[in-house]
């Protein structure tokens, strides 16, 4: 899965400028009846006025703590949605489908598509670019056992996403054995 966020990477940096209008904060289902069965659940939404608070009591001491500190002034938002199952199947692909649908609007552009047919893993990746800056990035990992969606609104590289998880104290969000943010 390194291989794959490598590729993303290198993706992310040969992206073309796209010109849109779009909303970058998609509308995440609730997944309650999800999570009632799950045996992991993640639910993290991040609003401006969080981020505004975390960077607050960030120490600009050191270079990285600085460089996290104006990271988050460019993000808006972070949604975060991970369930885990005791067995396969216990969600369908429906459940996706309404996330998956938004990603096909104007102005998204899938960085990456990895569909696992030995494992069933599936990792999409979109970003929406709006006047040559990064608006928005989705991400969507799959196996038959659990799934990651996150939404970041704002201006975000896939280098600054370890950072990102790092000085906020994410969750490492993963899909089978692999890790998605590093």
């Amino acid at each position: 899965m390194k291989i794959i966020v490598s590729i993303c990477a290198l993706a992310w940096l040969a992206l073309p400028a796209i010109g849109t209008a779009q909303n970058a904060k998609l509308q995440l289902p609730e997944f309650g009846r999800l999570a009632d069965k799950a045996t992991e659940s993640v639910n993290i939404s991040i609003n401006p006025w969080m981020l505004r608070t975390a960077a607050m009591f960030i120490d600009e001491g050191d270079a990285d703590s600085a460089a996290t500190k104006k990271l988050l002034a460019g993000i808006k938002s972070i949604e975060i949605r991970r369930y885990a199952f005791a067995t396969d199947s216990v969600y369908s692909s429906a459940d996706l489908d309404a996330v998956r649908r938004q990603l096909d609007a104007p102005g998204w552009s899938r960085l990456i598509q990895v569909h696992g047919a030995k494992n069933s893993q599936d990792v999409d990746m979109y970003v929406l670019i709006e006047n040559n800056r990064t608006q928005g990035f989705a991400l969507i990992a799959s196996d038959p056992r659990e799934f990651t969606i996150i939404n970041i609104v704002g201006s975000i590289s896939l280098e600054d996403l370890p950072k990102l998880e790092h000085q906020l104290h994410l969750p490492k969000v993963g899909v089978g054995q692999a890790k998605i943010l590093m």
